[in-house]
C-alpha cells in the first residue's frame, strides 16, 4: 500500500506531507523499526521504541526517500470504547480563556499524592479499573503483564502517567476515573535523596565563566546524574538508556558523508550538520556517563572528518564546507555540534584534537558569522532587524539557529580567544536574538511561522538561553526569554495546535528535524515555573536528548491536564487561531481547530488559508493538512506578493485548504485580519485522566473574511462543536460577485462515498463519519487535488489517496451551507440535527 497520506507525522521532512501515522525509521545506519501500535515497548520512555532513540529520529535525505507504511501491531490501537457512567466531571472555568498562568492553581486537587495512596499507577496494568477504566480488557491484560517494569517508582514517587504510544507517536493514557495519586502539576518541596538537582557550588558569571564543561551541561549536573539522579528517576533512567543504545548503534558507522540537497543555495548540507550534531551530542554524553572512551574515539571521526581533516572522507571546500555563503543554517548547525564536542569532551582530547575543533569554529565558524552580524557580506539578511544587518524582521527559524549556533561556538572557545572574535560574537548575538529570535512568539504563544518550524525556533532559542545561563550565569540568555511576552505561553501553542492525531499543520512544516525537538518545554517549564510544560513533554516520544537530561526538573509532579481548559482562542491578529477538544488524555475523542489571522509576515512559510479548519475523531483526521510541497522547487519561497510563484503550489495556494474558493481565486494576502468571535463553556480537564461532558457544553468560533475575496464578497464562517462534543458543525454564509463560482472545499484521505446533501467518510480501518448539509442550497460531489485552472508547477508534488469533498456553486450569487459532522461512534446513535441559526446570533446555548 502506498498511496499518499496529508501530514499526520509529527515528524516529516521537505518532501511535503504523506504519512497517515508516523513512519518506521530505516536510514541504513542500523536504526530501524517496522511495527507500531499501542504497545508498551513502544512508549516513549522504553529503550525498544526506535523513535526514542535520538529525540526527532533521524530520517533518510529527500533523495532517498521512500514513502513507508507502520504495520499496526496485533493489540490495537483504540484504548476507549465508550463513555463511563458516573465519569469525573471536570472543572468548570470561566466562560472566556485568557493568557494568564497554567500552573493549575485553581481547582480541586485529587486527594493522594505521589508516593502515597495507590502511587503505582500502571504497576500491574489496572489503575482505576475499579473506578470505572474504559480500556479495552485485552489492553488491561496486556498492561498487566508487561508495564510493571517500565512503572517503577522513583525516589520522589514518580511513575508514568501514560501506558503507551498510540499509532501517531501520541501518549496513550488510561482513561478511568480513579484519582488518587493524581494532582494539579506543581514540584515535590521535600524531595528525595538523589530525586532534585544539587546547588550549583561554583556559580559562574559575565567576569568569571565557567570552566569547561559549561555549555547547557555544567560539571555538577554531570556528577549529579552519575552519581544517583539517573536511577532515582523513572523517566531520566529511560531516557538516558536509549541515549547509549543510539550513541553505540553509531560506533561502527562510517562518518556523517558530505552530501548535498538540491546544491549549496538550496537545502544545502543542513541534514548532514544536524546529523553530526545528534550524534557528536549523544556520543560525549555517553562518555561522560559511562567513562568509556570507544565513544571519544567515535565522535573524534565525526569531528575529524567534518573539519575537513580526515584524508579518506572528501568533505566539502577547505574553510567553505560548513556552507556560510550558500544556507547560513548549515554552518551555525556545524558550529553548535563543533562546541558541544569541543566543550562536554575537553578534559579528554589531545592538544592536537583541540586545535583541529578549535580552528574549526573559528575559522569555518565564527568567522563567518562576524561578518554577518557586522553587515560585511551578501549572507547576513538572516540577522534582521537593527541592530542586525537585514532589511525586515527575522522573527523565526533562521535567526534562533543561528544566534543559537555561533553564541554555543563562542562560549566554548572563549577561553583562546586570540583575536577576541568570540567575544565580538557575544556581543553581537544576544541583540540580535532578541530584536528577531525572541520576537518569534507572539503575545499568545504561537509561533509567527507555523506550528511545525516552532520546533526549530524554540529548540535554537532554547539552546542559546540555557548555554549563556549556564557559562556566564546571573541573568544572562534567561532574559532573553522573559523578557519576550510570548515566549512564556509558546509551550501552551505547542500543546494545544496539538489534535487527537497530529498537529493543526498549517503551512509549511520543514525539513527533517534530526535536532530540533519539543525539549525546549523542559527549560520554559523552569524558566517560567510552569511544572505543566515538563510534565507534558517528558510524555512525548521525542522526548529522550542529552538536553532532556539536564533541562527536566525531576522534582515536577502531577497530572499536566489538571485544571486545564481543553479549549483555547489564541487572539493575536498576526496569528489568530481557535481550538477545542473534548479530552486532554482520551485520543479517540474530538478536536477542531480553525485558521484566522493575516496571510503575511510569516517567513514565507504560510499559506493562503484563512478559514481553514482540521477535525479529529475516534484517532483518525477526517479533514487534513497537505503540508510543504517541494523546498527546491522554482520561486518556492520567492516571496508572499498576491503574484508570488509560491502561490501556483496546490498546497499553498486556497483551492488546497479546507476554506470557500470564489471564482477559483487565491485569498488577497494583503487582507486584514478577520473580526472574529470566540466562546467556550470554560471546561478545564480535572485531575483524572477521563472527562465526562454534559450535552450542552460546546466551544465555538465564527469569522467574517470578507476582506481576503476583495469587493463585492461576504464570507463568514463559524465552526461549533454540538451533542456534547461528539459531533462538529462548519456554517457558511458566502455572498460572491455575479457569475463567480463559490466552493467549499474539504481535503481528506477518507474514502468518500457522497450522495446528494450527504457524504460518508471511511477510514481505512473502517471507523465512518457522516457528513450532511443540513441546512442551506447544493450538494456533495468529489474532486481530485489538482489545479482547478492554469498549470501546475513542474516540480509541484502529487496528492495522492488524496480526495476533496466539494459544495460547488458554479453559477456563483450565494452559497449558504451548515455542514455537519458526526462520527459514528461504536454503539451510539444519539446524534443531533441543529436548526439553522445566523451566525451573528450565535451563542453557547443557541443550538
Amino acid at each position: 500500500m502506498s498511496s499518499a497520506r496529508y501530514h499526520q507525522a509529527p515528524y516529516s521532512d521537505n518532501q511535503g506531507g504523506y504519512s497517515p501515522s508516523p513512519q518506521p525509521y530505516s536510514d541504513g545506519q542500523d536504526y530501524n523499526d517496522s511495527t507500531a501500535g499501542l504497545r508498551a515497548n513502544e512508549y516513549p520512555m522504553n529503550s525498544g521504541n526506535p523513535y526514542a532513540a535520538n529525540a526527532s529520529h533521524p530520517q533518510r535525505t529527500p533523495k532517498k526517500r521512500k514513502w513507508l507504511w507502520w504495520l499496526l501491531a496485533a493489540i490495537l490501537i483504540c484504548v476507549i470504547v465508550g463513555a463511563v457512567v458516573g465519569g469525573v466531571l471536570g472543572s468548570r472555568a470561566a466562560k472566556k480563556n485568557d493568557n494568564g498562568s497554567s500552573s493549575g492553581d485553581a481547582g480541586a486537587a485529587a486527594t493522594g499524592a505521589p508516593g502515597k495512596d495507590g502511587n503505582t499507577a500502571f504497576a500491574t496494568g489496572t489503575k482505576g479499573a475499579d473506578g470505572g477504566n474504559t480500556a479495552l480488557p485485552t489492553l488491561l491484560s496486556y498492561w498487566a503483564t508487561n508495564m510493571a517494569a517500565q512503572t517503577q517508582s522513583g525516589v520522589n514517587g514518580q511513575v508514568y502517567m501514560a501506558v503507551a504510544t498510540d499509532t501517531n507517536m501520541l501518549p496513550a493514557y488510561v482513561t478511568g476515573t480513579y484519582t488518587a495519586g493524581y494532582a494539579a502539576p506543581t514540584n515535590d518541596p521535600q524531595p528525595g535523596k538523589n530525586g532534585a538537582w544539587p546547588s550549583d557550588n561554583s556559580p559562574p558569571s559575565s567576569s568569571s565563566p565557567r570552566a569547561h564543561p559549561r555549555i547547557i551541561a555544567p560539571q555538577y549536573k554531570w556528577d549529579a546524574l552519575n552519581n544517583g539522579l539517573i536511577n532515582g528517576d523513572p523517566y531520566l533512567s529511560h531516557w538516558h538508556k536509549i541515549i547509549i543504545d543510539n550513541a553505540t548503534a553509531t560506533l561502527n558507522q562510517p562518518p556523517t558523508p558530505y552530501d548535498i540537497d538540491g546544491g549549496l543555495a538550496g537545502s544545502g548540507v543542513l541534514d548532514v550538520a544536524r546529523q553530526v550534531k545528534v550524534k557528536v551530542k549523544n556520543l560525549a554524553y555517553a562518555y561522560r556517563t559511562t567513562g568509556e572512551t570507544k565513544y571519544v574515539d567515535r565522535a573524534w571521526l565525526e569531528l575529524r572528518t567534518a573539519s575537513g581533516n580526515n584524508p579518506d572522507v572528501p568533505f566539502g571546500n577547505g574553510t567553505t564546507a560548513w556552507n556560510g555563503e550558500g544556507h547560513f543554517l548549515d554552518l551555525a548547525e556545524f558550529t553548535s555540534a563543533f562546541a558541544i564536542g569541543y566543550d562536554w569532551l575537553f578534559d579528554v582530547w589531545t592538544t592536537e584534537q583541540k586545535t583541529v575543533i578549535r580552528n574549526a569554529i573559528f575559522n569555518m565558524g565564527l568567522t563567518y558569522g562576524v561578518n554577518a552580524l557586522t553587515g560585511t557580506n551578501s549572507y547576513n539578511w538572516w540577522t534582521g532587524v537593527a541592530p542586525g544587518k537585514g532589511n525586515t524582521l527575522i522573527d523565526g527559524n533562521w535567526n534562533c539557529v543561528n544566534n543559537a549556533g555561533l553564541t554555543l561556538g563562542a562560549l566554548a572557545v572563549m577561553d583562546e580567544d586570540e583575536n577576541g572574535m568570540a567575544a565580538q560574537i557575544l556581543a553581537l548575538t544576544g541583540p540580535d536574538a532578541e530584536a528577531n529570535c525572541f520576537q518569534g512568539a507572539y503575545s499568545d504563544g504561537t509561533w509567527a511561522e507555523t506550528p511545525n518550524y516552532w520546533y526549530f525556533g524554540t529548540t535554537g532559542a532554547a539552546e542559546m538561553v540555557s548555554a549563556l545561563q549556564t557559562a556566564l550565569g546571573g541573568d544572562n540568555g534567561v532574559s532573553l526569554a522573559t523578557g519576550s511576552p510570548g515566549f512564556k505561553f509558546t509551550s501552551l501553542a505547542h500543546m494545544y495546535v496539538t489534535g487527537m492525531t497530529a498537529k493543526f499543520e498549517y503551512g509549511d512544516h520543514g525539513p527533517n528535524k534530526y535536532s530540533a525537538t519539543a525539549n525546549s518545554l523542559f527549560l520554559w517549564s523552569q524558566i517560567f515555573n510552569e511544572p505543566r510544560y515538563s510534565l507534558y513533554q517528558r510524555d512525548q516520544y521525542d522526548a529522550s536528548e542529552p538536553f532532556s537530561m539536564f533541562w527536566y526538573d525531576p522534582t515536577v509532579e502531577g497530572a499536566w491536564w489538571a485544571d486545564l481548559p481543553i479549549d483555547r482562542h489564541f487572539d493575536d491578529k498576526k496569528g489568530e487561531w481557535a481550538t477545542a477538544r473534548s479530552s486532554w488524555t482520551d485520543n479517540s475523542g474530538t478536536y477542531w481547530a480553525i485558521k484566522a489571522g493575516t496571510l503575511l509576515n510569516h517567513q514565507t512559510h504560510g499559506d493562503l488559508d484563512l478559514g481553514d479548519f482540521v477535525f479529529d475523531a475516534m484517532g483518525y483526521r477526517w479533514a487534513g493538512e497537505l503540508g510543504s510541497d517541494q523546498y527546491l522547487g522554482k520561486d518556492y519561497f520567492s516571496s508572499e506578493a498576491q503574484d508570488s510563484p509560491r502561490w501556483n503550489y496546490y498546497r499553498k495556494q486556497t483551492e488546497g485548504q479546507n476554506t470557500i474558493l470564489i471564482g477559483n481565486a487565491n485569498q488577497l494576502v494583503n487582507a486584514a485580519a478577520p473580526p472574529t468571535t470566540w466562546n467556550s463553556s470554560g471546561t478545564a480537564q480535572g485531575v483524572a485522566p477521563y472527562l465526562a461532558l454534559d450535552t450542552a457544553d460546546t466551544a465555538y468560533f465564527t469569522m467574517d473574511m470578507s476582506a481576503a475575496y476583495g469587493t463585492g464578497a461576504s464570507v463568514k464562517r463559524g465552526i461549533r462543536f454540538l451533542n456534547g462534543r461528539k459531533q462538529v458543525l462548519v456554517q457558511d454564509e458566502v455572498t460572491g460577485p455575479s457569475g463567480s463560482s463559490i466552493m467549499w472545499r474539504m481535503q481528506t484521505n477518507a474514502t468518500v462515498e457522497a450522495q446528494g446533501a450527504s457524504a460518508t467518510l471511511t477510514s481505512p480501518d473502517g471507523k465512518k463519519c457522516k457528513v450532511d448539509i443540513v441546512n442551506g442550497e447544493g450538494s456533495f460531489t468529489t474532486m481530485q487535488p489538482t489545479h482547478l485552472t492554469g498549470t501546475a508547477p513542474s516540480d509541484e508534488m502529487p496528492n495522492p489517496g488524496v480526495t476533496v469533498l466539494v459544495i460547488n456553486n458554479a453559477a456563483g450569487g450565494s452559497l449558504n451551507v451548515d455542514v455537519l459532522f458526526s462520527p459514528e461512534w461504536p454503539g451510539e446513535s444519539n446524534s443531533v440535527t441543529p436548526s439553522h441559526v445566523a451566525l451573528d446570533s450565535w451563542s453557547l446555548t443557541s443550538h
